[in-house]
């Protein structure tokens, strides 16, 4: 029967998170019986100090979530209640197996009564406490962040989609026109099964246009148009820095998970973002290299080139996990009066989507 309780004071105390060792003792004097059964009494104050210093961190944080917008008032309260319950019931059942640890100590003592002074040997479950890892725990009674918020760049080949002619007519290299953008946004959930995100946030981009054929940009008053170097160029080419604010709604595929002390959504799946952009040109600058008697030679020209100042496009990504197919518009046209129509686009590689 004594082998029974051991086991199974074994089991509670190790469901309860704690680890417990059955110790064999040697018991040859009422004195040991009370240095044991004090040290017992002492477990049971921690313990409670224990559960209420995590109650007392479990109810901050919901606190900070209501402050946050997180939750709401009544989702609080519901999540203070539970929490509460919840350390409560591992107080009572803690100094129920210290208790019966008490009763044990003494049952086995009242055996030493009548004998000789030769020892008894019984056993003695020793509780010890162990620091909680918040992190390694798992709340299953907290709610998903709806609102979330990371870096992101992206970058490909940039060009200009001129009126009246297409792509393979383009004045502008190919592989020499690229692009840059990097920013930060942030992604809120629209729905409660988390399909449906809007991400929107603050980005800068560097629009890159390299003229083919020995060809440079000339503002030539109202236009800004090509005109031949009169050397030999290495390089013209026409780089626009932007800041604008990225918006997209984004669908895909998305799991409510718990890790980490916290709920929240996983939506490392297939997914699809459609919007836009708005925002301001900079600065506009050409960087132009060449050969002059022998000798090479670089020039920087930032003037305003006749760009359009308000920038607005069309932008949309395809792919998976964290990384997809990039493309972007610009409704807007590069040179605000020139003759013929330039809209700048690009394709590329999206990270931190």
């Amino acid at each position: 029967m004594k082998t029974i309780i051991i086991s199974l004071t074994l089991f509670v105390a190790t469901a309860l998170g704690y680890t417990a060792t059955a110790q064999l003792i040697q018991l040859s004097t009422t004195d040991n019986l009370s240095l044991k059964v004090e040290d017992l009494q002492k477990q049971k104050t921690k313990v409670e100090e224990v559960e209420k210093g995590k109650l007392k961190e479990e109810i901050e944080k919901i606190n900070q979530r209501l402050e946050d917008n997180e939750i709401t008032a009544i989702e609080a309260a519901e999540l203070k209640k539970k929490a509460a319950e919840k350390r409560a019931l591992n107080i009572e059942n803690q100094l129920d197996i210290i208790d019966a640890n008490i009763a044990l100590l003494k049952r086995n003592a009242r055996k030493l009564e009548g004998e000789d002074k030769e020892s008894v040997e019984y056993y003695y479950t020793s509780l010890q406490f162990l620091d909680y890892d918040e992190k390694k725990k798992v709340d299953y009674d907290s709610i998903p962040k709806r609102t979330t918020s990371d870096l992101f760049f992206a970058l490909g080949l940039n060009n200009a989609m001129i009126e009246g002619q297409s792509l393979d007519d383009s004045p502008y290299k190919i592989g020499g026109s690229r692009f840059f953008e990097i920013g930060y946004e942030f992604e809120t959930v629209l729905v409660k099964s988390g399909f449906v995100r809007v991400k929107y946030g603050l980005a800068f981009q560097f629009n890159g246009l390299k003229a083919d054929d020995n060809m440079y940009f000339v503002d030539n008053g109202e236009e800004t148009i090509l005109e031949e170097f009169p050397f030999s160029l290495n390089k013209a080419k026409l780089r626009m820095d932007n800041l604008v604010i990225p918006i997209h709604f984004e669908l895909g595929p998305s799991k409510l998970k718990y890790g980490k002390n916290k709920a929240y959504y996983d939506k490392s799946n297939f997914k699809i973002g459609l919007g836009g952009y708005v925002g301001l040109n900079l600065n506009t600058i050409q960087k132009i290299k060449y050969e002059e008697n022998g000798k090479s030679r670089k020039d920087k020209l930032s003037q305003s080139y006749n760009t359009n100042n308000f920038i607005y496009g069309l932008s949309a990504y395809v792919g998976y996990n964290n990384i997809g197919l990039y493309i972007k518009y610009d409704v807007n046209t590069i040179f605000k009066d020139n003759t013929i129509d330039q809209n700048n686009i690009s394709l590329g590689v999206r990270v931190g989507i």
